[in-house]
């Protein structure tokens, strides 16, 4: 496959011009660990991995701007030394994918976030600013370097979760956030998935400011040294803080089973193994799903599948994140990867999202990878990639 390697923004811009002129279609790349996430494309590859740099950091400002390749593993290490963080905790997909924590500009065009995004929301909840190319190969910018700096549309929330298919970052602005002191994690072992999701739920409604909340079956439960399964609540914040609060959410627990805690370096390691869906990914040749659906719908919309499918789930969000490993060797999973299944269990449970995370590329280019769209969201959409990229040349297909 041909590859373009700009060096600096002023080449991208370039780059995209070019093909805009010759109609060449453009699939874009930083450290390409996204590369098997949604459909398989043939596009000439535009290699951003040369836009690295932290540009700006004022850790007093909580804001950092950074090049679009640059790794977020290098800016974590960064804001770490100043006791401050990535605060929507962009998962890896090293797990599901066998390559690194991936990009800045990866994290805003798939709008990732980790197990905090019940209390910190998502990637397009924390960008102050973008500096992108648009499909026509024009350069602009939107927003700036501090929170307050929206006067209209805002338009770097905007391309949030768009995948490339509207503009090629070259550099974002992301809001920053102090690091907490400690955190720790209340476990009620041994809950089967329906009486998981009430717990959460119920600690979700409790005034301790909850982190974090998830559930492992016994399966996932095991592969993280749990003897039980395990519903999982996390905690942040000063020592004496967390402390009480954990007195006062185990005490507003207590008819769901006696608990257990873990300390802040237990704690640590587990949440990024749930952040990655590392627990489902160890077998690697298992279709991985991504389910989104209202918190207490999320272990009836997993048993549904499972009545059907031979399935392992585990949740986060409080329930209504189901992270869902399917055997493909199972010969009731189909050609469709089970997606008529697992999308009819999610519209009949009140709806929701479902995201093939990983499969081979002979199933992506036949499945729909993500949600179909209604029509007034699909019309919508179509009007913006025509302002955006009206040729059609960023990332066809992909999405």
């Amino acid at each position: 496959m041909f590859v373009l390697n700009p060096a600096d923004p002023t080449e991208v811009e370039a780059a995209v011009a070019e093909a805009a002129a010759n109609r060449t279609p453009l699939a874009i790349t930083g450290l390409a660990s996204k590369a098997s996430l949604g459909r398989p494309t043939n596009a000439i590859r535009l290699d951003l991995c040369a836009l690295t740099g932290v540009t700006f950091y004022e850790p007093e400002e909580l804001a950092l701007s950074a090049l679009a390749a640059t790794p977020v593993a290098t800016i974590e290490a960064l804001l770490a030394e100043h006791h401050q963080e990535l605060a929507f905790e962009p998962m890896s997909f090293g797990a599901l994918y066998g390559t690194g924590s991936g990009t800045i500009g990866g994290c805003l065009m798939t709008n990732l976030s980790g197990p905090r995004r019940i209390k910190a929301g998502a990637a397009r909840d924390h960008v102050l600013g973008i500096k992108a190319v648009s499909g026509r190969g024009e350069a602009f910018k939107a927003g700036g370097r501090v929170v307050k700096n929206v006067t209209g549309y805002d338009l770097s929330r905007g391309l949030a979760g768009s995948f490339g298919t509207l503009a090629v970052a070259t550099e974002i602005t992301f809001k920053v956030l102090p690091r907490a002191e400690t955190l720790a994690t209340l476990v009620l072992p041994g809950l089967e998935s329906e009486a998981a999701a009430a717990a959460l739920c119920a600690a979700m409604g409790a005034p301790v400011d909850v982190s974090g909340a998830a559930h492992l079956p016994l399966f996932a439960a095991a592969r993280q040294g749990f003897p039980r399964a395990a519903t999982l609540l996390r905690l942040e914040g000063f020592a004496p803080s967390v402390a009480a609060r954990l007195d006062q959410l185990e005490a507003a627990l207590r008819p769901f089973g006696r608990a257990e805690r873990l300390d802040a370096a237990a704690s640590t390691i587990l949440w990024r193994a749930i952040r990655d869906a590392a627990p489902l990914a160890e077998h690697l040749d298992s279709l991985i799903w991504k389910i989104s659906v209202a918190p207490k719908a999320g272990p009836l919309v997993a048993a549904a599948i499972g009545n059907e499918l031979p399935v392992e789930a585990m949740f986060d969000w409080s329930g209504g994140l189901v992270w869902l490993a399917l055997d493909p060797a199972h010969g009731s999973a189909g050609a469709d990867a089970g997606a008529g299944i697992i999308r009819r269990a999610v519209a009949s449970h009140g709806g929701g999202h479902a995201t093939l995370m990983r499969a081979p590329i002979e199933i992506r280019a036949i499945v729909p990878v993500f949600e179909p769209q209604p029509d007034a969201l699909r019309g919508l959409a179509a009007r913006l990639k025509a302002q955006f990229d009206p040729l059609g040349i960023l990332e066809p297909g992909r999405i």
